[in-house]
């Protein structure tokens, strides 16, 4: 079980910790193996930016390496004023982090990290109107523009507000896989954003963000089948349309056709299980190619495109 654990302090925006919270308890709920813990220094009411009361706990829960500290950001117009972390907690973010764990933030929540020295020689984001203050403030750190958030070394930090969703739905696909956090991010209507300072982020949650049910559908069944030999036909039976208009709209909805689809989902697989240690020749089985030779393609045409785009 990883535990989600997001302390509280005065100011704080609701949205920061909420929209997290969702991502979360809604992959929990689909059964993944997260637990959330909303703490603070002191068992005391926690006022936010909104006017509502929370009722944090002081008890924190025992941390483990695969646990994240999340922190929220607040009402602030300048880093001077922004809320940040206690002594207590900050002490714990550290140690957190020093025992392998990872830490994160949302906003101005970045200020917390920086005042505990995590973002010394690391890449990382904060809200635009902050990102030039988070600089001076902190100059060893690496502050990037123009992305929805970082992660480097254990650290992630991620833009204004809203930004913390995708931050999220980026820690559920790394621990439970693309496929999951797509279906935590449908439920959610949100249209998914990549973020171009972090290319593993999934096509998966990148081609979903449309409104067009059947093509859903049939991403639905792509994504839980993709290792399988399916026929256009069969695609088309199971969601109730003819194969010509499923070509025509999954092309025009997605930019690809179905089997580019499956194809795109058994090499981003496939590279996870490469990075893990498998080889070419396994990975290729693993996710459902004859042989190595098509993986072997794939991957080639990806590495010319993303050269291609720099």
């Amino acid at each position: 079980m990883t535990a989600i654990v997001i302390p509280l302090m005065d100011t704080v925006h609701l949205l920061d910790f909420a929209g997290p919270a969702q991502v979360f308890g809604d992959a929990a709920r689909l059964g993944a193996k997260f637990s959330l813990h909303f703490v603070a220094d002191a068992e005391r009411p926690v006022n936010s930016a909104q006017g509502l009361a929370l009722l944090p706990e002081a008890q924190w829960p025992e941390l483990n390496t695969d646990d994240v500290i999340l922190v929220p950001g607040g009402r602030a117009l300048s880093l001077r004023t922004a809320a940040h972390l206690g002594v207590a907690s900050t002490q714990r973010l550290i140690e957190h982090h020093q025992s392998g764990g990872r830490v994160a933030s949302v906003c101005s929540g970045a200020l917390s990290l920086g005042l505990a020295g995590l973002l010394d020689g690391r890449r990382c984001t904060t809200h635009h109107q902050l990102q030039t203050e988070l600089a001076k403030s902190f100059p060893r750190a690496k502050v990037i523009s123009d992305v929805l958030y970082t992660e480097d070394d254990g650290v992630l930090s991620s833009a204004g507000i809203a930004s913390g969703i995708d931050l999220s739905l980026h820690l559920v696909a790394q621990q439970e896989g693309p496929a999951l956090a797509a279906r935590v991010a449908r439920g959610m209507v949100m249209y998914t954003r990549r973020n171009g300072n972090a290319p593993q982020l999934s096509g998966i949650l990148r081609h979903r963000a449309h409104l067009v049910d059947v093509v859903h559908q049939v991403q639905d069944l792509l994504d839980e089948r993709f290792r399988e030999r399916l026929l256009l036909a069969e695609i088309a039976q199971t969601v109730g349309i003819s194969q010509r208009s499923l070509s025509r709209v999954f092309g025009q909805v997605i930019g690809l056709s179905p089997l580019r689809y499956q194809q795109m989902l058994r090499l981003e697989e496939a590279e996870s299980l490469i990075q893990h240690g498998s080889t070419v020749e396994a990975a290729a089985g693993a996710v459902g190619f004859d042989d190595a030779r098509m993986l072997r393609r794939l991957r080639a045409r990806r590495a010319v495109s993303q050269l291609g785009g720099r």
